[in-house]
């Protein structure tokens, strides 16, 4: 299974759920991520969070969805943040479709310690849905009680 993590930038939260993904993740299971307005870099802050938590960050970069044109994916999962008024970006196809809603830690002003806490409570957000996302019965579920489930671990 082939999960897309999207958002605006592609410079914080879809690559922290990328890179928490692949680093749970079993055999057969892949995310990638991609944004609707690509930065072209991945936030500092996010490379920080990821090697305190022993996540590896080899591989990742900001990029737009037109990489995955050829390749779709099965699962898109867009974590931009409704609150903030952030824009959704676009669809893949048939793909099942779900929203996982995170604040941009990137986007907080504050001390550094107030953001740098910002971004450990994102990493854990994200390694709570995707720990439950791992643990749902793909096999046990039709196309639309798995889109129930995904579309839940956001709320």
């Amino acid at each position: 299974m082939k999960v897309l993590f999207m958002c605006t930038h592609n410079r914080c939260r879809s690559i922290l759920s990328e890179a928490v993904f692949n680093h749970l993740a079993p055999e057969g299971f892949e995310a990638v991520s991609s944004g609707s307005y690509p930065s072209g870099q991945v936030s500092p802050l996010t490379i920080e969070v990821l090697i305190r938590a022993g996540i590896t960050i080899q591989g990742l970069y900001s990029k737009s969805s037109d990489e995955f044109a050829d390749a779709p994916p099965d699962v898109v999962i867009t974590v931009c943040d409704r609150a903030a008024g952030e824009a959704c970006p676009a669809y893949f196809g048939n793909a099942l479709k779900a929203h996982w809603g995170i604040e941009d830690p990137s986007a907080l002003e504050g001390s550094e310690a107030d953001i740098q806490q910002a971004f450990e409570t994102t990493l854990q957000i994200i390694e709570q849905r995707v720990r439950a996302f791992l643990a749902l019965p793909f096999d046990r579920l039709s196309a639309d009680e798995l889109k129930s489930a995904v579309d839940a671990l956001g709320n």
